[in-house]
């Protein structure tokens, strides 16, 4: 077996090639350590910066727990106090017996009352034809008052018909006799004229109106001036007669064939003063017409055309249209005959006493 010598510069240059290696894992090692180290320096960092988060976090939770614990304390509070509240008014109620007492208290109240309403029932009977049939005597006692004191005859006769439309509502053959009378009322106050009153007060108003405008009229003479003048129509003094003649002529005439009576014409106070006297008696039948007062209506129409014929001249347009309307209103009727509903009211007054009388028997 052979051997291969190594020349001597190959054994010399050896230690010389392993020093480098040598330095160079030194280096790798080095390195690694340090990476290391950083690695190490790097993971402490993240492990104190999660602590302090982490301590940051339970620092917030503690606080938020203060707050929920701060908020629980004063709920608690609260509720110690409405406990306390509850139990003052609790402490203020009346005890169980008096409870039970005031309990019983009203029970009995309570059945005082419906024995009071059933006994004010059984009084009043608690009936509305009961209440019906007094409504309709009641219209009787209208209506007869209503015709006693202003002789009203449409409102006596709507008042009459609404006390037979309620017996008729009854539907009760006892009421036949009632209502047959009531049918002879209607029947009497539709016969009898209702006069129109408002409208006579109207028109002597009117004729009131009119009163101020009355006046005489002037007498109007047919002279002869014209004549004369053409007689005397030569000689100058003639001329100037006749005209003179003619002027006075038209103020006073002489007239000895006159058979008409001639009035004085009225003038200044004494035609204001018959013209009052005229309106008053005229306002006086207004009043009479108004209360139905015949005699007294005729009396002052009387008074009115006498005062109208005594005083002022028949020819006058105005005069002897105002003397037309009076005699006209003269013969207009005021008062009229009302019958009397006594016999009406009386029926339906019997016909209630035998209504009522069988449950007033009833009673202990």
């Amino acid at each position: 077996m052979s051997e291969t010598v190594l020349p001597n510069d190959d054994l010399q240059s050896t230690p010389e090639a392993s020093e480098p290696s040598a330095t160079t894992s030194a280096k790798r090692s080095g390195n690694g350590l340090a990476i290391l180290a950083l690695l190490l320096g790097a993971a402490g960092i993240a492990v104190g910066g999660w602590g302090v988060w982490q301590v940051r976090q339970l620092q917030g939770a503690e606080q938020g727990q203060g707050q929920y614990l701060q908020a629980l304390s004063e709920k608690t509070q609260a509720l110690q106090l409405r406990e306390q509240q509850m139990s003052a008014q609790l402490a203020g109620l009346p005890a169980a017996a008096e409870l039970e007492d005031r309990r019983r208290l009203v029970a009995q109240l309570q059945g005082d009352q419906q024995r009071l309403s059933q006994r004010l029932e059984s009084i009043l009977g608690a009936s509305r034809k009961d209440w019906r049939l007094a409504e309709a005597e009641h219209l009787l006692r209208l209506a007869s008052l209503r015709l006693s004191a202003l002789q009203d005859i449409v409102s006596a006769r709507a008042l009459v018909q609404g006390a037979d439309d309620i017996l008729r509502e009854q539907s009760d053959p006892g009421a036949f006799a009632a209502r047959e009378q009531l049918a002879k009322s209607l029947a009497t106050l539709s016969s009898v004229q209702q006069p129109d009153r408002t409208g006579l007060f109207l028109k002597l108003a009117a004729q009131r109106e009119q009163v101020q405008q009355l006046s005489a009229v002037s007498p109007e003479f047919n002279s002869d001036a014209d004549a004369l003048g053409a007689l005397t129509a030569d000689g100058d003094g003639a001329s100037r007669w006749s005209q003179w003649w003619a002027e006075l002529s038209k103020y006073f005439q002489i007239d000895f064939n006159a058979d008409e009576n001639v009035r004085p014409l009225l003038t200044g106070q004494s035609l204001n003063q018959l013209r009052l006297a005229l309106s008053l008696t005229i306002e006086q039948a207004q009043w009479a017409a108004l209360n139905g007062e015949a005699k007294v209506y005729t009396q002052a129409l009387d008074d009115a055309r006498s005062v109208l014929l005594a005083n002022f001249n028949p020819d006058n347009p105005q005069s002897k249209a105002m003397l037309d309307s009076l005699n006209a209103l003269a013969e207009e009727p005021v008062s009229v005959v009302v019958p009397d509903l006594a016999d009406s009211l009386s029926a339906v007054q019997a016909y209630l006493e035998r209504r009522y009388l069988p449950a007033e028997e009833g009673k202990p």
